[in-house]
């Protein structure tokens, strides 16, 4: 099973959280969860064992953000059209999508992953600028891969009804 459809499925993503998560509000603020943990997990520094308490709350955050915000009226929109690009992508063993965007999206996750390292070692280290530059590395591919999930739904979304559904303006 690959990571995204892996990390969708813990998600508990449904149809209605998907609809959810297209609001711009939820894709946008979503790009908060990095930052946010970094500094839950910095806090250890401040608060000594209670830091757990922060991180438990990031963690709720990465599963309420979804939720949170209502079905957008309109989704003509990139952040509306990355999630829809997305939800296509990981339904890509059921149905074809281009070759060219997979090994695209395979390219993007690989470089997101290897700001990794970068980011774990700021946060076990207290390293504010290593931590700083594996935040935005890890950042800039998923932008940059959600930017890709807009080009797969815009590839895709005459080719099956549903899809064409997702698209309101």
């Amino acid at each position: 099973m690959d990571l995204l459809k892996y990390a969708a499925k813990s998600m508990s993503m449904t149809d209605e959280v998907w609809n959810r998560h297209s609001n711009p509000w939820s894709v946008y603020t979503r790009f908060t969860v990095l930052p946010i943990m970094s500094v839950c997990f910095w806090s250890r520094d401040w608060i000594g064992l209670y830091f757990i308490v922060p991180v438990l709350l990031s963690f709720i955050w990465v599963w309420l953000n979804p939720r949170l915000f209502k079905p957008p009226s309109k989704t003509d929109n990139w952040a509306s059209m990355g999630t829809f690009g997305e939800r296509i992508y990981l339904n890509r063993k059921n149905e074809c999508i281009p070759k060219h965007h997979i090994n695209a999206c395979r390219t993007l996750q690989i470089l997101s992953v290897i700001g990794l390292p970068l980011f774990l070692y700021g946060v076990y280290a207290l390293d504010f600028w290593v931590l700083l530059l594996g935040n935005l590395w890890i950042m800039v591919f998923k932008a940059w891969f959600v930017d890709r999930m807009v080009w797969l739904y815009l590839d895709m979304k005459n080719t099956n009804a549903i899809y064409a559904a997702w698209y309101r303006t």
